[in-house]
């Protein structure tokens, strides 16, 4: 017992209590890396969703027009719409989150310049290829 108070009392313990914390996210700066890398993680959940509705939609369509017919009406839904776009966004932004990673991994994209304008053109090539998709999704079908 005697040897763990000594240890207590020790220099090393006394720096190691003396170390800083983590940063709080409060005082952290936010910048486009952060914001991809936790894009990344996010559209792949998204993606286990967008799963899980192909899921339905076939195990409606295995079940019978009825079941599927109440399938795509939710789907067809304002609301089923909007979850239908995000998961059009979030197929494009892991394809070009992906493929920037894939980049990474040649070792090649690390410098700040390069890692920034990457992720910058993640985000933009999700959201410009989803507009496009569902701009001719609307064209074709004539809603």
């Amino acid at each position: 017992m005697s040897e763990v108070k000594a240890d207590a009392k020790s220099p090393v313990s006394a720096m190691a209590r003396a170390r800083p914390l983590s940063p709080h996210l409060q005082i952290w700066r936010w910048h486009i890396t952060m914001a991809a890398s936790i894009a990344t993680r996010a559209s792949g959940v998204a993606l286990y969703v967008g799963v899980l509705i192909v899921a339905g939609l076939a195990a409606s369509l295995a079940a019978g027009p009825d079941s599927y017919a109440v399938c795509i009406g939710l789907l067809g839904s304002p609301l089923g719409l909007i979850v239908l776009f995000g998961l059009t966004v979030s197929i494009f932004y892991h394809l070009a989150a992906g493929l920037r990673h894939l980049v990474f991994d040649s070792g090649k994209g690390f410098l700040p310049a390069t890692a920034n304008a990457t992720a910058w053109a993640s985000f933009a090539f999700a959201a410009v290829a989803s507009v496009l998709v569902w701009a001719g999704y609307f064209l074709l079908s004539g809603h």
